[in-house]
């Protein structure tokens, strides 16, 4: 039986969805620590064909990011939102709707509160979107380029992948530090992603997912 969110209104209560959820800086646009720039922002080789595939294949799309900026005073709560209406915009352009933007304001050690829920790889994010979306976690993967963000996929109840571009340096492994798929980019992933789901890939994607290979 799928799960379901109850709405208080009349009718039968409405299924829950499935999404995928995107880091923003490395992942999705290339890290350029604290810009808030749209100017300058640049999407990484393969990730608006990837958003694009799982966009057609009915996956939610949100993105969940740290701005640790905010706390630090290197830009404005307003600069962020011109950001995201920007990707939004951009991606919209592309044929890509962008289901939600999730951003954690807070960095470690920074005010008086020295942690927070929702700064990855603590979960808030994730369940802050799903409560707010409908999402099913469990159906549901998460997409970034450090282990931090697998974790927050992990201990939120969703699949991840791992994208190889060389962000982490850290290398901090436990079993919920273990992304379920390793891909070169979001094209790839998003081909991952869509095969591990059942779906049917176009006929212009190949059916064969090489994870980790160089696409």
């Amino acid at each position: 039986m799928g799960s379901a969110i109850f709405t208080g209104q009349d009718g039968p209560p409405r299924p829950l969805v499935r999404a995928v959820f995107v880091d923003k800086d490395g992942t999705l646009v290339e890290n350029l620590p604290y810009n808030v720039d749209p100017e300058r922002v640049r999407f990484t080789p393969h990730a608006i064909e990837g958003l694009r595939l799982l966009d057609a294949h009915g996956f939610k799309l949100v993105i969940v990011t740290n701005q640790p900026g905010l706390a630090y005073g290197m830009f404005t709560r307003a600069a962020l939102t011109r950001l995201q209406g920007a990707l939004a915009a951009t991606l919209r352009r592309e044929g890509v709707s962008l289901a939600g933007f999730y951003a954690c304001p807070h960095a470690p050690g920074a005010g008086r509160v020295p942690g927070c829920l929702c700064r990855k790889p603590a979960p808030g994010l994730l369940r802050q979107a799903a409560r707010a979306l409908g999402i099913d976690l469990a159906r549901s993967w998460m997409v970034g380029d450090i282990l931090d963000d697998v974790e927050a996929g992990r201990r939120a109840g969703c699949r991840t992948v791992m994208l190889d571009m060389g962000n982490e340096t850290v290398w901090r492994l436990s079993p919920l530090r273990t992304p379920h798929l390793r891909a070169a980019h979001l094209l790839e992933a998003a081909k991952a992603i869509v095969a591990a789901a059942g779906s049917e890939v176009p006929a212009a994607m190949p059916r064969e997912v090489q994870i980790g290979s160089a696409g």
